[in-house]
């Protein structure tokens, strides 16, 4: 792993395209040690500018603290809304942050000055440890945490570098006790047993699905992956087709009302 320590002169950056709605997006590192196979982030200009390969090197950005406490306190200060997708680029909570705690210090700036919303995306069992920060943005949050199945065989075979499935609902049913607004993110759709809409009713309200569609370019980028190869035969028809999403929403629907089912986009937006 590649890993450089750098301070960049900013920390929020101003949003766009399939993160309308939100104000600002902010990265605690660029690049993400988890490699998913199907990363967006792979084909996007971050994920190409470096020439190596995504999943092999991140870089940390020292000095956010006392940065993100201006950014925050000057847009309060012009009267401008502030709400906050962590992360759009990386996942806020990987490996690295046992150590670094940069997505910690993160979260004691906006506790220290508070923005009007805040969504936090991860993968990693590691978002509880923020517990205590989480509670106190609690009318102010929401923590998405992606589980794309439940089978870990196929896990391994996609994101081998991602948390263990079964700990990512170890940390949900924690969130769920701590009283925290939690969804699960079944982004993108893996193959999956006909337990998990049950597992997943245990541990959340709420979820959000979507297939490969939603990768930002309606697919392309997933094909240019070849993500198609990772599938074993008997699965393509039923897991890798333009109707799978309804199949999935179909499942879904036997564990959650119409009214906690998110589909792509919506499931990320603010409130």
């Amino acid at each position: 792993m590649d890993i450089q320590y750098k301070s960049p002169q900013k920390i929020l950056t101003p949003t766009g395209g399939f993160l309308t709605g939100y104000s600002h997006s902010l990265n605690p590192y660029v690049g993400c040690a988890f490699g998913c196979s199907y990363c967006y982030v792979r084909q996007s200009p971050v994920g190409l500018f470096r020439k190596q390969e995504w999943g092999t090197w991140v870089d940390v950005k020292e000095n956010v603290k006392d940065k993100l406490i201006r950014e925050l306190q000057s847009l309060k200060k012009r009267n401008k809304k502030t709400t906050i997708f962590m992360s759009s680029s990386t996942d806020p909570y990987q490996s690295l942050d046992y150590k670094e705690q940069i997505t910690r210090g993160l979260l004691e700036a906006m506790v220290e000055s508070p923005p009007d919303f805040l969504f936090v995306q991860t993968r990693s069992p590691l978002v509880t440890r923020d517990t205590d920060l989480f509670l106190q943005l609690k009318d102010r949050l929401r923590i998405s945490v992606t589980v794309e199945t439940d089978l870990d065989e196929v896990r391994k075979r996609f994101s081998p570098a991602a948390p263990p499935i079964q700990a990512r609902f170890n940390a949900l049913c924690k969130l769920k006790e701590a009283g925290l607004p939690s969804q699960v993110a079944v982004t993108p759709v893996l193959p999956f047993s006909n337990e998990f809409p049950y597992k997943l009713k245990e541990v959340v309200n709420r979820i959000c699905i979507d297939d490969f569609t939603g990768d930002g370019s309606q697919g392309k980028r997933t094909e240019r992956l070849q993500i198609k190869e990772l599938y074993d035969v008997d699965e393509l028809n039923k897991w890798y087709s333009p109707d799978s999403k309804q199949r999935v929403l179909n499942e879904m629907k036997k564990t959650f009302t119409p009214e906690n089912i998110y589909i792509g986009a919506e499931g990320f937006m603010p409130y």
